[in-house]
């Protein structure tokens, strides 16, 4: 560019020297004009560089972004591959849990069959007792504690006070309660036997839990001489340690005073009787 001005200054001198003033100042006027033509050239071609520049980073990054995408897409293609072994795996674990939630419905079905039965013996044997020992008696009580059928009896209906000795009344009603038993081959009486919380000091008894015990066992043999066999017999004793009310009175401690005869399945029997529904529904599934 710079060898370009100075022959252009120097054709300017030389012919300057050698043309008229006219053409002197025609030669300067085109010398302008090829000026500013190159002057134009060169903006252009500095436009074009930076164009090509900034191309060629687009073109850079384009084919960065395409490397980019192209990783992607193999990145998709390989989770698309493991998706479908998860959900295939996935499947067949929930075909697997289905039939287990289906082997434990069946199981719990069973079951709750069984504890129907259980309910329906306990009604069948409320009914039996109190159509037996009947309920116009205030120091009679039939009922269902914890799906387990108990009678409750007054301490005045059987013993004297302070006493272990029962009373006739005591046989009359045991008499219809070893009835309902004996009809009951299966089942167990469990006789239990309450005090109040007044000391006991009397004979050769240490204490209530004493009274208690020895008050249910007088209940025992007596069910035992009417017949009911000593097998299916339980005695047992509280004392004055499970007291249904406070024994700050009179009324109270008469309340507290009682013995409960529970009778109820044998529990060797009712195991036996969910070990054959486990064993059915394990032959079932195989």
């Amino acid at each position: 560019m710079k060898k370009v001005l100075l022959l252009s200054v120097t054709a300017i001198l030389i012919l300057s020297s050698c043309v008229s003033k006219k053409e002197f100042i025609a030669l300067e006027a085109k010398q302008k004009e090829t000026q500013d033509l190159l002057n134009t050239a060169t903006v252009k071609l500095n436009k074009c560089l930076a164009d090509e520049a900034a191309a060629a980073a687009r073109a850079q990054a384009l084919a960065e972004q395409l490397a980019d995408m192209r990783k992607t897409n193999q990145d998709l293609i390989e989770s698309s591959k493991e998706l479908t072994m998860l959900t295939s795996k996935g499947a067949t674990n929930l075909e697997k849990s289905l039939e287990s939630l289906k082997e434990k419905d069946l199981k719990i079905s069973r079951l709750q069959d069984a504890l129907t039965k259980k309910d329906s013996v306990t009604l069948a044997l409320v009914s039996s007792l109190k159509k037996e020992v009947g309920l116009d008696d205030d120091d009679i009580e039939i009922n269902v504690e914890k799906s387990v059928v108990f009678i409750s009896l007054s301490d005045k209906l059987l013993f004297r006070t302070g006493s272990y000795s029962i009373t006739n009344r005591a046989k009359e009603v045991l008499a219809k309660v070893a009835t309902v038993i004996n009809g009951k081959p299966n089942f167990e009486a469990m006789v239990e036997g309450h005090t109040d919380n007044v000391p006991y000091k009397n004979g050769v008894l240490l204490d209530n839990w004493d009274l208690s015990v020895k008050r249910s066992t007088a209940i025992v043999r007596a069910l035992q001489e009417l017949g009911v066999s000593p097998q299916q017999l339980i005695a047992a004793g509280r004392g004055d340690h499970l007291p249904l009310v406070d024994n700050l009175t009179a009324e109270n401690r008469a309340t507290n005073r009682r013995t409960k005869i529970y009778v109820l399945p044998k529990i060797d029997q009712f195991y036996d009787m969910i070990e054959t529904e486990m064993k059915s529904l394990s032959a079932e599934g195989n």
